[in-house]
């Protein structure tokens, strides 16, 4: 295992690109969502593009749905990251494709990253943050408006994540999960194996008030899940 010693440089990331994306395919019906295009690219490319940035070298794709696709655009690197692929032979969720790919994922801690959502932050920032915790994991949070979709995530005042509500229970202005988060080789090692589990429903609940941490970010977040929120995407990465 690889342990970083202060930078990103020696950070594994790992993105999950397995979804199903049910709710796109009136607009992207014959592709996995990170391939749907934007402003000439795949969505895929800005998530890249963000971990060029950070001196990562190296990404694990969790892929699922259509992942052959993925692989056959995106090969083995994209400029200066290395690209390896975990691909599920059934849905296994965002907590089991994590699981799924242990053997790939080998620093302390990983970086993972939700393949159909931006965070526009300084993840070095966000890293910096993280360590000064001594944290188990750590959830990047992004306000917004209307929570009522997305769930809302409460912390104490040094970032302690001390309870989760549902989507759909209140909504208003807010702190949500945007989908990046540091996790650590023992938070991965207690995801169960083998079965399909959401990070979002069964594994981060489970670690309210045991050093799982949540970072308030002032960054500007994009959600391309629904054809509204994809065509948006044009406009969120105008120059």
């Amino acid at each position: 295992m690889r342990y970083s010693c202060g930078t990103l440089n020696e950070v594994t990331a790992a993105i999950l690109i397995g979804g199903l994306g049910t709710r796109l395919r009136s607009v992207v019906p014959d592709r996995p969502k990170v391939l749907a295009e934007v402003r000439g690219q795949p969505f895929l490319a800005f998530l890249l593009d963000q971990l060029t940035t950070t001196g990562i070298k190296r990404v694990v794709l969790c892929a699922g749905y259509k992942g052959e696709q993925v692989q056959a655009a995106f090969g083995q690197s994209y400029r200066a990251l290395e690209l390896l692929y975990s691909q599920e032979a059934s849905p296994l969720g965002t907590g089991g494709a994590i699981r799924l790919a242990i053997n790939l994922l080998d620093s302390e801690p990983v970086l993972v990253m939700n393949g159909d959502s931006y965070c526009g932050v300084d993840l070095m920032t966000f890293w910096t943050w993280h360590g000064k915790r001594n944290a188990a994991g750590s959830m990047l949070l992004a306000q917004t408006l209307e929570t009522e979709r997305y769930g809302r995530v409460q912390v104490d005042s040094d970032g302690l994540v001390v309870g989760f509500h549902e989507k759909g229970k209140g909504g208003g202005k807010g702190w949500i999960n945007a989908g990046v988060y540091f996790l650590g080789q023992d938070f991965i090692l207690s995801i169960p194996t083998n079965r399909e589990i959401s990070l979002e429903r069964e594994i981060f609940p489970m670690w309210v008030g045991r050093k799982l941490y949540g970072y308030q970010s002032a960054g500007h977040f994009l959600d391309i899940g629904t054809p509204e929120d994809y065509a948006a995407a044009e406009r969120f990465f105008a120059p």
